[in-house]
């Protein structure tokens, strides 16, 4: 058992609790949180660990959406246009690929870590980032993705999926759990996506997918027309979509823990039906503005909780979720900016946590011991700045907590 104090403990729990001079039991699951006064009273015997002046403990964050396999992209892909990106990703593939290597994507996960965050949704095309992930004490939900529209290809294209995930269920633990991904409705056939969720379904396997991304993508989906027309023409000889979006979201019924991300483009009818599966929306705000594409309208996400991802290098400059919550803050400029910081890190901790189906997010009594502490550069005057403050000048965190352990 170990106890830890702040001058802030930022709870990210239902009511955005906050407790001044606070601090947490813990050993790995979250045993008592309150004042420390009273925990000082409550247990008498136990040295307590107290933070610095200024000093914030608060729930690790969650990055529910990352694409490590390309992280060796700073300055080589095409921004400002879905299409122009997606056919430099297409040219510069194996170059960017054969660059990230075993020992660059854990540095990469090792400077996530550094700048507070503890969990990841991590969407692996190959497997080829499976090692660094298992390696890694950040913890890691680990979607093998399944891709592929050419329906004479679906019967090799399953049998591969299957095998990455066959392998990654070896490595298996609490640290590390296997799950599954859809690519997008423009990519993947209708029976590569009925079958691979049967497959979620049995194993009771988290599901995430790409949904409505770009207008190229909406164009594609409802229309058969537009840039992507030429793209399926030139790589795959297909002239029509494989899936209407309605269609498409129709198959994930009954997926316990379930997301989409982007949804940029999503109707109402769509948000309404994503509504109906339980399902969250990752939101990555920096990889929509760098490709050009709409920004998520949050006003229409009614019940529809959202989560905070960076997405990847590929179209971030940052695996960084400070960095991310702060230009969530700035892209959004119609929010409050007080209430709407309280908001994203809510989206950023027990948001995530609840889309990946994990028992953390939130510093709350029987929780995961998943913690992150930081010094803030001064006092904060008034409790309700805090959360504000926090996404303002928070780069790297001080210490970190994973399952009770200092990491």
């Amino acid at each position: 058992m170990k106890i830890i104090s702040a001058n802030w403990v930022v709870t990210c729990d239902e009511n955005n609790s906050i407790i001044k001079n606070g601090a947490v039991v813990f050993d790995d699951k979250i045993i008592e949180i309150d004042t420390l006064l009273n925990i000082e009273k409550k247990y008498p015997n136990i040295e307590i660990l107290n933070l610095e002046d200024n000093s914030v403990l608060m729930p690790g964050l969650i990055n529910s959406h990352v694409h490590l396999e390309f992280s060796s992209n700073t300055t080589t892909l095409k921004y400002g246009n879905f299409m122009s990106w997606l056919n430099s990703v297409i040219k510069n593939r194996d170059d960017l690929i054969n660059k990230a290597d075993k020992k660059l994507i854990s540095t990469k996960l090792d400077r996530m870590k550094k700048t507070g965050t503890t969990t990841i949704g991590a969407i692996s095309s190959y497997s080829f980032d499976m090692e660094p992930c298992v390696k890694s004490p950040i913890n890691t939900v680990f979607f093998c993705e399944v891709i592929g529209s050419k329906g004479d290809m679906v019967d090799t294209l399953f049998a591969d999926f299957k095998d990455r995930l066959k392998n990654a269920k070896k490595f298996k633990s609490k640290n590390f759990i296997p799950a599954i991904a859809i690519h997008s409705p423009y990519s993947v056939h209708p029976f590569l996506v009925r079958e691979t969720l049967n497959l979620a379904r049995v194993e009771n396997l988290a599901v995430s997918s790409h949904f409505l991304e770009s207008p190229e993508e909406f164009d594609w989906l409802h229309k058969d027309e537009g840039l992507f027309l030429d793209f399926f023409k030139n790589f795959l000889g297909q002239e029509k979509a494989v899936s209407k979006p309605m269609e498409f979201l129709n198959l994930f019924s009954n997926i316990k823990n379930l997301s989409f991300t982007h949804c940029v483009e999503a109707s109402e009818a769509d948000l309404e039906k994503i509504k109906s599966l339980g399902a969250s929306i990752n939101h990555c705000v920096m990889s929509n503005r760098v490709l050009n594409n709409s920004k998520l309208d949050l006003s229409k996400l009614e019940d529809i909780p959202f989560t905070i991802g960076t997405d990847g290098l590929s179209s971030n400059n940052s695996l960084s979720m400070f960095d991310e919550l702060r230009n969530a803050l700035m892209v959004h400029y119609d929010k409050n900016v007080i209430d709407f910081s309280k908001v994203l890190l809510k989206a950023a901790t027990l948001n995530g946590a609840r889309a990946l189906g994990l028992n953390k997010g939130s510093l709350e009594k029987d929780l995961d011991s998943d913690m992150i502490a930081f010094t803030l550069p001064d006092e904060v005057e008034d409790m309700e700045d805090l959360p504000m403050q926090i996404i303002l000048h928070t780069k790297f965190v001080d210490k970190t907590i994973i399952g009770g352990e200092f990491v």
